[in-house]
């Protein structure tokens, strides 16, 4: 068994460890080495950060980190397009599936990874000849940095998967070989909708997972190949089906139709009621169905949900306290709603994230624990017999926008808030000569009511 290596994240409040199972193939930890953000300590395998600066192009350090990665590759003959920002929305756009590699010309990595993706492309290109079907392409994130702002670039290699413009959520975290990159397109190209060929075989669903099923009257339809567009994009949320003519017809009373199965043998049926040839609007519609509002935050997902970009709200609790979670689902759908898309509602197991818990310190047996990981601090919710407050949620994550749980989280509750019979005073900065001492000061704002603070 190869050994697993975890690796704190630089930022204090990030929640996840990253769990690598092994060795480390990409220059996210030799970029930072180079440019000194941080740095991965090499001694008996451990991580450790530094905060020295080692940014400066000037660095002694700096400079003989890049030699060692100096050599450059460069391709006797390439199938791979090159993107820019003149032509990688065109070309994404144009393509029904595009892996495209950001790399970095002074990481080992991805040197090494440059004449395996060229070999993969040209294996596929025999396979899909169509210049449209299948397009190998590459970003060099030094020379056109925008485009690896654009995308999230965090790390190198870094290989993204698009149909037809549109960057899938999960990366390409397989083996770097010809033979692993080919199969994965490959599976991307299979078709990702089940054709039922009897309407019982509906019945017979996994109801432990999300099922969409389109009733078509015929293959060759501009209903169905939206409907195919949006399968290709969320297959690995939710399970496709579909069924034509003859055997969809008893479902096609009003014309074709789509509908979804939510887990659980006695959920109902929800139909999609809009137009079925606009793309944005089933898409919108599968999304919400396929992809739960609070989702399970694991070693595997972590880095990807990261790269979502929103901050984290998590419930931490014990595998097997359902209760809790249920609970947590239920007032996120009831309060927080409305903030779909500005954070992400997460729950996660106390007794594999110990170690995020020790950053608000708790341990499992203080579980269930609401926490939100703004990627600089981690918050914790005062009390979770409070969730079912009205409101009480909802405030949470709303002083995380304003900001306040950042102040206070530095400087302390403010002012203003104070609890029921205390005295509420008003804050006054006056231009105060410290040398005169704190004393009169005190005395006069006890007398005046107010608070007053000394400005050297």
């Amino acid at each position: 068994m190869r050994p697993a290596i975890f690796l704190l994240l630089p930022q204090p409040g990030r929640l996840f460890l990253l769990l690598l199972q092994e060795p480390l193939s990409s220059c996210w930890t030799m970029r930072t080495l180079c440019d000194g953000r941080w740095q991965l300590s090499r001694t008996e395998g451990r991580e450790a950060h530094h905060q020295e600066d080692l940014s400066s192009e000037g660095s002694t350090d700096a400079r003989s980190c890049r030699s060692e990665v100096s050599w450059l590759f460069n391709p006797t003959r390439s199938e791979i397009t090159s993107l820019d920002s003149g032509n990688i929305d065109d070309i994404l756009n144009n393509a029904d599936v595009a892996l495209v590699n950001f790399y970095a010309d002074w990481c080992r990595f991805s040197q090494m990874l440059h004449p395996i993706f060229e070999e993969a492309s040209n294996v596929i290109k025999e396979e899909y000849p169509d210049k449209n079907q299948v397009v190998f392409a590459r970003v060099d994130c030094d020379q056109h940095s925008d485009i690896a702002q654009r995308y999230r670039i965090s790390k190198y290699p870094t290989l993204k998967l698009f149909r037809n413009g549109m960057m899938m959520k999960r990366e390409y975290r397989g083996q770097r070989s010809v033979t692993a990159i080919a199969d994965y397109i490959r599976q991307q190209k299979s078709n990702p909708i089940r054709e039922v060929q009897d309407l019982e075989e509906i019945n017979t669903v996994d109801r432990s997972r999300r099922n969409i099923i389109g009733y078509f009257e015929q293959k060759d339809s501009d209903n169905y190949r939206t409907f195919e567009r949006v399968a290709n994009i969320l297959h690995d949320d939710c399970v496709f089906l579909s069924a034509f003519g003859a055997i969809s017809k008893a479902e096609r009373f009003s014309g074709d139709n789509i509908i979804y199965k939510p887990p659980g043998e006695n959920a109902p049926d929800m139909v999609y009621l809009g137009s079925l040839t606009n793309f944005d609007l089933i898409y919108a519609w599968t999304q919400d169905k396929c992809v739960p509002l609070v989702r399970e935050i694991t070693f595997e997902n972590g880095e990807e949900l990261t790269e979502e970009g929103l901050p984290f709200l998590i419930l931490f609790h014990m595998k097997d306290d359902l209760e809790s979670l249920e609970k947590f689902q239920q007032e996120v759908a009831r309060q927080l709603i409305s903030e779909k898309g500005t954070i992400n509602f997460l729950h996660a197991d106390c007794d594999k994230f110990r170690h995020p818990l020790l950053h608000i310190q708790k341990t499992p047996t203080d579980c269930p624990v609401i926490a939100i990981d703004s990627f600089r601090h981690m918050y914790v919710f005062p009390d979770f017999n409070d969730l079912s407050v009205p409101g009480k949620l909802k405030q949470f994550v709303l002083d995380l926008h304003s900001g306040k749980l950042h102040r206070e989280f530095h400087h302390g509750p403010d002012p203003t808030d104070v609890a029921p019979g205390q005295v509420r005073l008003r804050k006054i900065h006056l231009i105060w000569p410290f040398n005169k001492g704190f004393f009169p000061l005190l005395v006069i704002g006890v007398l005046l009511n107010v608070l007053l603070t000394p400005v050297t």
